[in-house]
């Protein structure tokens, strides 16, 4: 009783989280670089969205999914970076353990990447059914499946969350006040606990699994046998099409799991942690920069529906001042002009 009395009494109250390190000659081109890649990522992963909307042609469930994960992307990278640049551009790194702070952040964030785990699943099931049963697949994906699939996808990641959020918040933080770190992580946030975790740890694993691993293996099996019947293809010609039609979403899968999986999987010994954090950069915050990147030049469809928007937003422009320069004409006839 006493223990958990003084515990609660040397339990912080905020953190300090050391980000990129020490280093004030780099402060301002580290902020102007972030700044651009924020703006870049969400300018980039709502037009996807606006496209998706817009054009009549892209509501289909395969761009349902693009659509919903360029907005996931939006606010994955929304709960680190804009907290990232305050601290680069007045100084203070300290953020509240609760409220809106450490505890907040951490959840958001983790409820973020388990909804993109199963969604990037959801999508290679979709690719599944379009390259192994083409003849299948308007019966399977049908409007309900996928809005299924997009819905299930948010509720699971938002259920781990909580239940791993709920299990952290309740032990006492002691110790250094410091997070080697640029957001609020598990690890981080555990190796400064000094309550027993012996409940955390198994039910983070757990929730690991279903979160990170299964869809995981998931959407491995998928692209197993997506392989699988691109290569049984006799034509040469139509094999690389099949190839190339779904590259776009494996090049996405593959950068997002490989650097999550080395960031998870490190040992976290002081010579790997600033190798952890270059990890952990990469797939918060390079991964929703290249996804619209990767999908709109190497989609073809993606391509012509922003040159239709372009086309349609300039013709209004001219539209627009067609009809100015119509009012002074008449503005003028009446002798009224200046």
């Amino acid at each position: 009783m006493e223990k958990h009395e003084r515990d609660n009494q040397t339990s912080p109250t905020e953190f300090l989280l050391l980000g990129m390190g020490d280093m004030p000659t780099l402060q301002i081109p580290l902020f102007l670089l972030l700044l651009i890649i924020y703006l870049v990522t969400v300018v980039g992963n709502n037009l996807i969205v606006v496209l998706v909307v817009l054009e009549q042609h892209l509501h289909t469930p395969m761009y349902t999914f693009l659509g919903t994960l360029s907005s996931l992307e939006t606010w994955y990278s929304s709960t680190t970076l804009p907290r990232l640049l305050a601290s680069f551009l007045t100084g203070d790194r300290a953020i509240s353990v609760y409220g809106y702070g450490c505890m907040a952040q951490f959840y958001f964030f983790s409820s973020f990447v388990a909804t993109e785990c199963y969604l990037l699943g959801a999508m290679s099931y979709d690719w599944y059914l379009a390259i192994c049963q083409p003849l299948l697949y308007v019966r399977r994906m049908t409007w309900k499946v996928c809005l299924q699939l997009v819905a299930a996808s948010w509720l699971v990641g938002v259920f781990v969350s909580a239940t791993v959020t709920a299990f952290l918040s309740q032990i006492n933080f002691c110790g250094p006040k410091t997070i080697d770190h640029f957001f609020c992580d598990f690890t981080p946030l555990l190796e400064l606990s000094c309550s027993d975790t012996s409940v955390v740890t198994p039910v983070s694993f757990i929730v690991c699994f279903l979160s990170i691993i299964f869809p995981f293996l998931s959407t491995l099996v998928s692209y197993v046998c997506i392989v699988a019947t691109i290569l049984r293809i006799p034509s040469s010609v139509s094999r690389k099409k099949a190839f190339s039609t779904c590259s776009s979403h494996l090049i996405v899968v593959t950068i997002f799991y490989v650097t999550l999986f080395i960031v998870y999987l490190l040992p976290t010994t002081a010579p790997l942690r600033q190798l952890n954090k270059v990890f952990s950069f990469f797939y918060t915050v390079l991964t929703p920069l290249v996804n619209p990147l990767i999908y709109s030049l190497r989609n073809r469809e993606v391509r012509e529906a922003l040159r239709k928007v372009l086309k349609k937003a300039m013709a209004s422009t001219q539209g627009a001042r067609c009809m100015f320069h119509l009012q002074e004409c008449i503005i003028c006839s009446f002798g009224l002009c200046k």
